[in-house]
C-alpha cells in the first residue's frame, strides 16, 4: 500500500511540475494568433475572332471554276459571312473586279464609245445588299480604288457581328458584260473575294456610328498589316 501511495504521489507531483512549467511557458513566450489565407487565381481567356465565308448559291464545275460564260450572262453567287469566333467583330469584304479595253455593245447591239474599246470592268455586281439611312444591317460601300488591272470594292457591314451571327449576302448574283465576241475567247477570269474581321474592343474610340467605328478599325488594320499576310488588297490612302 505504501508503493502504491508513493506511485500516486509522484504522479501528482510530476502533472504538477508539468503544469508548472506550461504555466511559466505561457506567461514568459508569445501566444500565436489565429490565422487563414485564401489564394485568388486570376485567369484570363485570349478571346478568338473567327469568320467564315459562304456562298450558298454558287455552284461553280469540279475544278472550281464556271466555264463557258458569255457575254450579258448572270451566274449566281452570293457571299456572305458568319462569325464562329468568340468575340464581337467588324467584318468587311473586298471583291476585286477585273478590267480590260473591250468594245461593249448595250442591250440592243448597239456598239458603245463609237466601237472603240475602252476600259471596262468584265462584271458588274447584281443586287447588292447596301445600307441606307433607315436601314443599317446592309453593307456600305467604303471606297473603291483601281489596283492593277482590277478595280477592289471595299465594304463594311453596317451593323457588329455577334458570335453565331451571319451577315446579308453582299449580293446575290455577278454580271459578265456585253463585249463583243473575239476579244476574251478562252480567256481565265477571277473575281477574288476576300474577308476581313476585326475586333470592337480597342480599335476605334467607341464613338458615332458602326460604320464610323468599323472604318476607324480598317485603318488600323491596314497599317498594321500592310506587306503582311492578311493584308488588305487595297488600302483608304
Amino acid at each position: 500500500m505504501k508503493k502504491i501511495g508513493n506511485i500516486k504521489k509522484e504522479n501528482v507531483m510530476t502533472v504538477a511540475a508539468l503544469l508548472a512549467a506550461c504555466a511559466i511557458g505561457i506567461s514568459g513566450g508569445t501566444l500565436a494568433y489565429l490565422t487563414d489565407h485564401e489564394e485568388v487565381k486570376n485567369e484570363f481567356v485570349v478571346g478568338k475572332v473567327d469568320i467564315e465565308e459562304e456562298e450558298p448559291d454558287y455552284h461553280p464545275d469540279e475544278d472550281g471554276k464556271t466555264s463557258d460564260i458569255v457575254p450579258g450572262q448572270e451566274i449566281p453567287k452570293n457571299p456572305l459571312l458568319k462569325n464562329v469566333g468568340e468575340n464581337d467583330a467588324f467584318v468587311y469584304m473586298d471583291v476585286s473586279i477585273p478590267i480590260a479595253q473591250v468594245v461593249t455593245a448595250d442591250d440592243n447591239g448597239n456598239r458603245l464609245n463609237n466601237g472603240e474599246a475602252q476600259e471596262t470592268e468584265l462584271f458588274s455586281l447584281e443586287n447588292l445588299q447596301l445600307s441606307g439611312e433607315e436601314q443599317m444591317d446592309g453593307w456600305n460601300l467604303m471606297y473603291q480604288k483601281k489596283s492593277g488591272d482590277y478595280m477592289v470594292y471595299v465594304y463594311n457591314y453596317d451593323s457588329i457581328l455577334k458570335p453565331g451571327e451571319s451577315t446579308k449576302p453582299l449580293f446575290t448574283s455577278v454580271k459578265f458584260a456585253n463585249i463583243i465576241e473575239g476579244q476574251l475567247d478562252q480567256a481565265q477570269l477571277e473575281i477574288p473575294v476576300r474577308s476581313y474581321a476585326i475586333q470592337t474592343v480597342n480599335t476605334s474610340d467607341g464613338k458615332g456610328s458602326v460604320r464610323e467605328q468599323a472604318t476607324q478599325a480598317w485603318e488600323k488594320y491596314y497599317n498594321q498589316n500592310s506587306g503582311q499576310e492578311g493584308a488588305a488588297t487595297a488600302g483608304l490612302n
